[in-house]
């Protein structure tokens, strides 16, 4: 049986424990490994809702160059959004924590897709026809539940949710506002770990941002193989090492990373 995943009303509230410090720019030879939603691009009422900026696409461009192609985008998003949104501007990305992985080379890696996921698409798109403000995500491999528009339902979609884990054995995976049932057998942390075997990440000191529960499983693989997690947003309980307070904070700090090896 999956283990339930608490699903908060609204965004967590801030923990009573001190901010953490911002991370260093000055790196060596980091690998930089960037969640989208929350960190990249603010997060909207939908999914459409967040669309291409200038400034996030020159600035993924300006380090990635920098780094010699030492950046992926990890993301639940699909690869497909993550292009979207990004304007293609990161080689290598992982979609749908980790069950998508794109390498530096183009070459592509994507899971099939557990049967169980279509009853969880019917069942979430059961629960939506009456909720007004409630979103089905259909990824194929998986099923995603939004409510950021009707953040009331939280209770009602983590009973919903918790209880189709248990009957199908797909994975439960809560996020901000969001509840997502997927194909069993990755997370943003294997992704992060594949990655980190192959050029051009092999050897580096991989550094991972995130922004949610979701996130923790890369913070912990990047610590594991030598690097840190840096957390953005809110401070609380965390696997991170280092913390930014928003999406600006994030785009600042990479414009600013230098590698020093």
């Amino acid at each position: 049986m999956q283990t339930f995943i608490p699903i908060p009303d609204a965004a967590p509230a801030p923990a009573a424990t001190s901010p953490l410090p911002p991370p260093p720019a000055a790196l060596s030879r980091p690998a930089l490994f960037l969640d989208m939603d929350g960190v990249l691009a603010p997060l909207a009422e939908t999914p459409d809702a967040v669309v291409p900026d200038a400034r996030r696409t020159a600035v993924i461009r300006g380090v990635t160059a920098r780094l010699k192609g030492r950046v992926a985008i990890i993301s639940g998003r699909t690869i497909a959004e993550i292009d979207r949104i990004a304007e293609s501007a990161a080689a290598s990305a992982s979609g749908v924590h980790g069950l998508e992985r794109r390498r530096a080379d183009g070459s592509l890696d994507r899971a099939e897709a557990d049967p169980a996921v279509r009853r969880a698409v019917a069942a979430f798109h059961d629960f939506a026809g009456t909720r007004p403000g409630v979103i089905v995500e259909d990824k194929t491999v998986s099923a995603g539940l939004h409510f950021r528009g009707a953040p009331g339902e939280s209770r009602a979609v983590a009973v919903l949710a918790e209880k189709l884990a248990a009957e199908t054995g797909l994975t439960l995976q809560a996020g901000n506002l969001v509840v997502e049932l997927k194909t069993p057998g990755t997370d943003k942390g294997t992704a992060l770990t594949a990655f980190m075997a192959e050029p051009p990440f092999e050897g580096a000191v991989p550094v991972m941002l995130g922004d949610d529960l979701t996130d923790e499983d890369g913070f912990r693989a990047a610590a594991a193989l030598g690097g840190f997690g840096v957390l953005v947003g809110s401070p609380r309980q965390t696997a991170a090492r280092y913390g930014l307070p928003d999406v600006d904070a994030v785009l600042a700090w990479l414009d600013a990373v230098e590698e020093t090896a």
